[in-house]
This record gives structure tokens, C-alpha cells and sequence, in this order.
């Protein structure tokens, strides 16, 4: 599966594109950010984000996109600029016919580092170590496109196979086992604490295409 991860907004729009493979490993295939000047005209920054977006979903072909959901904050110009460059990434993917799923920053803290209150340098060592990265990404809107990515990846993957196992735990389809990754143990604890709060969401909300 390959899917790019957007970290959207209007000075710094993250991109992030990995390969994931069936059992729950993944690697990076290309990173960008997105900048326009805050004193630019809306109409041309918008559109600056659409082709930077654009470009990388012709030229990567990924299946998926993954959105960071838009949340309400004090700064309203702020949740406005964030909302309008969502609106463009999801019309860009609804033209190449990619289907987009959308994800609180919540739910993706818990995915990448197995708790939903990490912070930005949390993340980045996270991703660095799950992509085999030598570094983390910089900035951090690049570390939070891939953390989209990783995320809505390790949801959709089928559950872990071709390893001897001790048991299994059938919520999550995660293999108890001395082989899983530390990245792959913060997942399944991080579904088992999904589970056992109360009103739990679902994390993946499939948009009309």
C-alpha cells in the first residue's frame, strides 16, 4: 500500500509518502513541505498548495490519502487557513479518484508513539525509527505528514502473518509475540487503550469520493 500523509496548512503544508507493507513495516518514498508567504494573496497560496499536492500524487501514484482533521482552536485565522487547505487536498485527491480518510491528531499520536498526548519531538523520533530514518524529518509538519501516513497505514494493513506466535489478540489482529516491533507493540497497546476508554471513535472516516 502506498499513501500520502498531509499535514495541512497554509504557510507550511507537510507531504509525506511511504510503502507499507502487509506486515506492518514501512518505508519512506518522499517527503516534502509545501511553504507560501504569509502576506501572499489567498487565492494564489491555495493554489500553490493544490499543485505541490498534486504534483506528488502524479508522480508517487499512491492508493490513499490520510488527512490530519480540522479541530477548533481559539486562533480562528489559524483553523481557517487549516481548513481551507484541507479542502483543496481533498478535492486534489477526488480528481486522481484516491480515496481520503481523516484522522484527530489524537488518534495518530496513539498510532505512532502508543499515546494520545506525545509531543512533536515524541513523533519525530518515532517515525525517524519506524522508516529507518537516520534523522528525523525537519520540519516538523514533514514528521506529522508521515505520521498520517504510518497511521492510516497500520489501520488498514491486514493482521501480521508468517511469524511463530503465542497468542493472538483478535480485536487488533496483533500477534502477541517476542518479534513485534516496539513500533508494532505501541500499536496493539494503543488499540487495547482505544477499546477500553469510553467512547471510542473510529479513526478512519471515508470520504465521499
Amino acid at each position: 500500500m502506498r499513501v500520502v500523509g498531509i499535514d495541512p496548512a497554509l504557510t507550511r503544508c507537510g507531504i509525506g509518502i511511504i510503502d507499507a507493507q502487509p506486515n506492518r513495516t514501512a518505508r519512506l518514498v518522499h517527503v516534502a513541505v509545501i511553504r507560501t508567504p504569509p502576506g501572499s494573496d489567498i487565492t494564489q497560496r491555495l493554489l500553490a498548495i493544490g499543485s505541490g499536492i498534486e504534483g506528488a500524487i502524479r508522480g508517487f501514484a499512491p492508493d490513499s490519502l490520510a488527512l490530519e482533521r480540522v479541530f477548533a482552536q481559539r486562533n480562528v485565522r489559524t483553523v481557517m487557513g487549516t481548513a481551507q487547505a484541507s479542502g483543496v487536498a481533498v478535492l486534489v485527491a477526488a480528481r486522481a479518484r484516491i480515496p481520503v480518510d481523516v484522522y484527530t491528531p489524537s488518534e495518530v499520536k496513539a498510532a505512532i508513539t502508543g499515546y494520545g498526548s506525545a509531543n512533536k519531538r515524541q513523533i519525530g523520533v518515532m517515525v525517524a525509527r519506524i522508516l529507518r530514518l537516520d534523522e528525523v524529518p525537519k520540519p516538523a509538519d514533514a514528521s506529522d505528514a508521515l505520521a498520517l501516513a504510518i497511521c492510516h497505514a497500520w489501520r488498514s494493513a491486514s493482521p501480521l502473518s508468517g511469524v511463530v506466535t503465542k497468542n493472538t489478540d483478535s480485536a487488533s489482529g496483533m500477534v502477541e509475540s517476542e518479534t513485534l516491533t516496539a513500533a508494532q507493540r505501541a500499536w496493539r497497546n494503543a488499540e487495547r487503550s482505544s477499546r477500553n476508554s469510553a467512547g471510542s471513535s473510529v479513526a478512519g472516516r471515508r470520504l465521499a469520493r
